[in-house]
């Protein structure tokens, strides 16, 4: 079913670089999704492609920045983990609620690199690049409060899977 999903639907993956901002010719926000070798235009805002992933993966928006609270104190502009199995951890651009916010995936990253103005270019693993408008600082801070978040929510899920095998639940059928 999860193979399913993926590739009949136009939804997050694992290959998925980004949803970026773009405006429709109102000025309303719609998504592109970048994916390594294609992007989708929907007519959703990024933000709320991210929270539709999030509940597909089982949760929301809201509650997976609950959790990045939780693990390491941070409250604004949070990174989050759709999934941290699969390795899908993405941070905002701007604040969630500002129509400006794009996310990217942490781990297509290979370089950032400073623009004129407030832009910030992002260079990707598979050498697809993104220009966005945000302060080249700012993304910088996103880049390595997501590396940090990834480090100690990856210590839990080792912790765990290290001390308690024998718990674990069921495989899938």
């Amino acid at each position: 079913m999860l193979n399913d999903f993926y590739t009949s639907t136009r939804e997050l993956t694992p290959l998925t670089l980004g949803v970026i901002v773009q405006y429709d010719p109102h000025g309303n926000p719609n998504a592109c999704i970048l994916e390594e070798e294609n992007e989708y235009d929907v007519t959703d805002s990024p933000t709320k492609v991210i929270d539709d992933a999030c509940s597909y993966f089982g949760s929301s928006l809201r509650g997976r920045q609950d959790g990045t609270r939780n693990i390491c104190g941070i409250t604004h502009k949070a990174p989050i983990s759709i999934d941290p199995m699969s390795g899908m951890y993405y941070f905002p651009t701007y604040s969630p609620t500002s129509s400006k916010c794009s996310w990217i995936a942490h781990s297509h990253i290979d370089k950032v690199n400073k623009r004129e103005g407030q832009h910030t270019e992002i260079i990707f693993k598979n050498n697809r690049s993104v220009i966005l408008e945000a302060s080249y600082g700012s993304v910088l801070n996103q880049v390595q409060r997501t590396a940090q978040f990834r480090f100690l929510l990856d210590k839990r899920i080792r912790y765990l899977l290290k001390h308690s095998p024998e718990q674990v639940a069921e495989p899938f059928a």
